[in-house]
């Protein structure tokens, strides 16, 4: 029941960015990412593109700072995790 966060490693856009996400719901995932002014753009159907800049402040607010491997497997078990073959079911890329 958190909301958790991986450390920043993927460069984008001049950026190194990390994974925000819920294992609980959604709503608490919009909810930390609607205070630390996370625009909604940055949501990717069960996961916020959040940049290294960002990362103390989430987790001043309360994001629980795990490895990428937790972060995926307590993401799995909650049921919220959106798969590459579900992203391409409805013409995701």
């Amino acid at each position: 029941m958190a909301v958790l966060i991986d450390p920043p490693l993927w460069p984008r856009h001049g950026r190194i960015w990390g994974h925000m996400v819920s294992d609980t719901s959604l709503a608490e995932l919009h909810d930390l990412a609607a205070q630390a002014g996370i625009p909604a753009r940055a949501f990717d159907r069960d996961h916020y593109d959040v940049p290294l800049d960002l990362h103390p402040q989430l987790i001043q607010l309360g994001a629980q700072p795990v490895s990428t491997r937790e972060l995926i497997q307590r993401l799995r078990k909650s049921g919220l995790r959106v798969t590459h073959a579900q992203r391409h079911a409805t013409g995701e890329q």
